[in-house]
């Protein structure tokens, strides 16, 4: 199979062929018995109340997200030991990030790309922008959470059932429906120690009518102010050494380094406190926001009616606006911007000087860089549904769309390059000596930008299921179907990236397009009383990559009334994204040494941010996996449940990025390379700055996931007068192998992450709920266990778990607490306080690339105390 990169293919094939040889406090029974006849996720075939499902599946329904306090499915799901790396939020975002104000849930920790997210059963637009260049991902903060009847989570493969993307779970949100009256809800929080508010308010109205239809309408309006890295004490800067970390801050100084007569010198006004040889550093963590300020307005419109006595017609509509904000650094400047200096300037402090070019320099009197971001998600679905000779039958058409925009204005610290040049060769601007210019001059050398994202997905799909013929244990039944899918992406940074006139920001271009056409059939076989079976297999055709065919089993055997078992077997896929088939040239930066070339000249020696430019590969193939579960249910008394699961998940054929220590390794120890850029070398020396290195994605990757789920009820307690329930859910990542390529290219190395950076072996919350009357309270812990930190302990771009031990990430275990309150007529009300303990985020050296402030922000909130009230009304 051919890859293209931007370094010559066949270096890498040679190195390839030669290495050849949640639930926050209270989620439903995973075998809740108490839900209505419905199709639940992970089957195609509706089952009775009475069905005990063979594959691990948890239900949050609404009771149970309302008892959490939480605003949003970010916030959920963070605090799922389902859940693990990979489950990004809005938290940290930058004008760095490429998918700010999104978030996504990544099960299992196998990237949000391996979860599939559905809502009502079915596929839904990805985000407009790709999470970290090239992750696509349905953005969960897109979804109304007034709008939620409750939320499926299917802990096992289901590739057979949904297609790609589903190799560790699916998430599928059921919205509420068929309502009849009206609601009301208002609520508003804050932080105790900062402001850090959210305010809340949604209104459902749903009505009946002739012919067995109903109409509902529900709005839903969420905001929050920012969270500043300075509000949280110790995480305002990236110079973590005084708590034991790193000193992470940029080379690119204010004042800033020059180069005089060839020599690289540092500006003579830079305080001593940031000089680091020839470098003045520059602390850029007071400038970057923790959680930025957002506002999300949805209106959803679900309605059905029968047409004749034997079809229904029913439509979904949604609509919703984001808007965000995303902040990073004043404009950092390196060699690359080729920028000089007349050693006429009026400012000029190097007496005598016949060259002057500017060497790294941070336009801080330009203020921040900021972006002002607004998302503009529709979702229309229409179709009908009827019964023939008992066979029921539905067909769909749906249309949804992304479109996400990126501005930032002149007043918004955006610098081009070649208008600095201008007003520095005038004599105007003076990059000397942390001087602040005029407004008039800023003005000058700032510009506004746009950047523009759209998705888009044409969806048809007819399926039909009924019953087909008897066996010991019952009717087997049988559900087919066949659906075709058209989707496109694209990104467009602003032209002014693209002629490199604007730096020191990551900027993402793609543009890609497939359809896809599919194929599925499931059956149920009710074997025996007490042992059923269900076999599915799907066929899948896409017009990039190819076909797919995959198949699953599952059952359930019933031993008697206190004991069963289950079990699961299937394959699965994940089709390249569309953002690493049609990516352009993009950008984001990362923290090394420039080993190379501080050999050279000291003044390479710190350890700072370089630019990795990514490009696609038309010529990926499907990541192919193999899921396995095996369950045991024990139920020895009344109200008294207990589960356990076993699971396995293995991914071939991923998707990753050409090793960087590698590309490091081959390419950067010499001038004149073209993946690894330099600026021209100084008299007498053989390297230069290192500037940028170009990097690629190929199938090459391989991991194994395994762990074990621990989940109990106890419900019917009598304490104090009211009902108590208890209830616990624990996982435990027993491995987590992960192989690829070494840094030289020469082997494939394994690499068992399970207890590594940002992969807790031990997750779990434990929960009761008391109810009396008019009054209830409830009461969570939730637990993030321990993990090593630093995967990269000598910074060099090369992650060396396995030959280095960090220091130990400790736990992080936070209190939640709600009492409710429904002694007025139709009015519920509740208080809480999530993190009533005030806990403070573990520290963490970081990993030199997103966790630069003292702390692990994929795992770990730095809210702090967060106290609410809300209060709903029906009439």
């Amino acid at each position: 199979m051919e890859h293209h990169s931007l370094f010559p293919r066949k270096t890498l094939c040679t190195a390839v062929l030669a290495a050849l040889a949640i639930t926050p406090f209270g989620a439903v029974a995973q075998d809740e018995k108490s839900i209505e006849e419905v199709t639940v996720v992970g089957s195609r075939i509706a089952r009775g109340a009475d069905f005990n499902s063979p594959t691990p599946v948890e239900v949050f329904d609404r009771d149970t997200i309302e008892k959490s306090g939480y605003n949003n499915l970010q916030q959920l799901f963070e605090k799922s030991p389902a859940a693990g790396n990979g489950t990004f939020s809005t938290r940290g975002n930058n004008q760095d990030s490429t998918a700010n104000g999104a978030a996504a849930v990544s099960l299992r920790g196998m990237g949000a790309d391996a979860t599939l997210v559905l809502v009502n059963g079915r596929r839904v637009a990805i985000s407009a922008f790709a999470e970290g260049i090239t992750t696509n991902f349905v953005d969960i903060n897109a979804i109304p959470v007034g709008a939620i009847e409750r939320v499926e989570v299917l802990k096992d493969g289901a590739s057979a059932i949904y297609g790609s993307d589903a190799v560790a779970g699916v998430v599928n949100i059921v919205l509420r429906n068929d309502f009849e009256g009206a609601e009301v809800s208002v609520g508003y929080g804050d932080t105790t120690d900062t402001h850090n508010d959210e305010r809340t308010f949604s209104a459902i109205w749903g009505v009946n009518g002739a012919n067995d239809s109903n109409l509902t309408l529900i709005f839903d309006h969420f905001s929050n102010s920012s969270l500043m890295n300075k509000d949280r004490g110790r995480l305002g800067t990236a110079n973590q050494s005084a708590n034991g970390g790193m000193d992470f801050r940029s080379s690119r100084g204010y004042p800033g380094r020059f180069i005089v007569d060839g020599t690289t010198t540092i500006d003579p006004a830079c305080p001593p406190e940031n000089a680091a040889g020839q470098t003045c550093v520059y602390d850029y963590g007071p400038w970057n926001v923790l959680t930025p300020a957002a506002e999300r307005t949805g209106l959803t419109v679900m309605g059905h009616t029968d047409i004749t006595d034997g079809i229904e017609f029913f439509t979904e509509i949604a609509v919703q606006h984001n808007t965000s904000m995303a902040r990073g650094a004043p404009t950092p400047l390196d060699e690359s911007a080729a920028l000089t200096v007349p050693v006429t300037h009026p400012d000029n402090p190097y007496t005598g000087a016949t060259t002057l070019d500017v060497g790294r320099y941070r336009t801080v009197d330009a203020g921040a860089r900021e972006w002002d971001i607004e998302t503009d998600n529709l979702r229309g679905v229409f179709g009908l549904r009827g019964e023939v000779n008992g066979w029921t039958w539905e067909t769909t058409v749906q249309r949804a769309r992304s479109e996400s925009m990126q501005t930032g204005n002149r007043s918004q610290g955006w610098v081009r390059t070649d208008l600095l040049q201008q007003e520095i060769d005038a004599g105007r601007y003076n990059p000397f000596g942390a001087a602040q210019n005029p407004d008039s001059v800023i003005n000058s050398i700032t510009t506004s930008l746009v950047r523009l994202g759209t998705s888009h997905m044409t969806a048809f799909d007819f399926n039909v299921s009924g019953e087909l013929f008897d066996l010991s244990g019952g009717t087997a039944a049988m559900a087919a179907g066949v659906e075709y899918r058209e989707e496109k992406a694209s990104d467009t940074p602003d032209d002014q990236f693209q002629r490199g006139l604007i730096f020191g920001t990551e900027s993402v271009s793609a543009s890609a397009s497939r359809d896809i056409t599919s194929a599925y059939v499931e059956m149920a076989l009710p074997v025996l009383d007490n042992f059923d079976v269900t076999v599915a297999g799907r066929y899948d055709d896409y017009s990039d990559f190819g076909s797919s065919v995959n198949p699953m089993v599952n059952g359930r055997w019933t031993i008697n009334d206190t004991l069963s078992v289950r079990g699961s077997w299937g394959t699965g896929f994940r089709a390249p994204s569309l953002a690493q088939i049609g990516l352009g040239p993009s950008q984001e930066s990362q923290f090394f040494v420039d080993t190379y070339g501080c050999a050279i000249n000291p003044a390479y020696c710190t350890s700072t941010d370089y630019t990795i430019i990514f490009a696609g590969n038309p010529e990926l193939e499907a990541e192919e996996s193999e899921s396995f579960n095996f369950g045991v249910v024990y139920e020895p008394v009344d109200d008294l449940q207990l589960s356990m699961d076993y699971w396995n998940i293995t991914q071939e054929g991923k998707i990753d990025e050409v090793p960087f220590g590698y590309i490091y390794t081959q390419f950067c120890g010499t001038q004149n390379s073209t993946v690894c850029v330099r600026s021209a070398a100084l008299p007498g020396e053989s390297l230069g700055a290192l500037q940028s290195i170009n990097s690629g994605f190929i199938n090459i990757g391989e991991q194994s996931v395994t762990g074990i789920d621990l989940a109990a009820r106890y419900g019917g307690l009598n304490v104090a007068g009211g009902d108590l329930s208890l209830r616990m859910d624990y996982s435990y990542l027993v491995e987590f192998e992960r192989v690829e390529l070494s840094a030289d290219g020469s082997s494939f190395k394994t690499t068992d992450l399970a207890g590594e950076y940002e992969y807790p072996q031990h997750r779990w919350v434990a929960a009761g709920d008391w109810d009396m009357d008019n009054f209830g309270l409830t009461a969570s812990i939730n637990y993030t266990g321990e993990f090593e930190d630093t995967p990269d302990i000598d910074f060099d771009g090369t992650a060396d778990y396995d030959t280095n031990t960090s220091r130990t990430v400790d736990a992080f275990v936070t209190l939640n607490l709600q009492a409710r309150y429904t002694g007025i007529e139709n009015v519920h009300l509740s208080f809480g306080v999530d993190n009533a303990m005030d806990e403070d985020v573990p520290f963490a050296i970081g990993d030199g690339d997103s966790d630069l402030y003292g702390y692990v922000s994929g795992q770990h909130s730095p809210r702090g105390r967060f106290v609410y009230g809300k209060m709903t009304y029906s009439f």
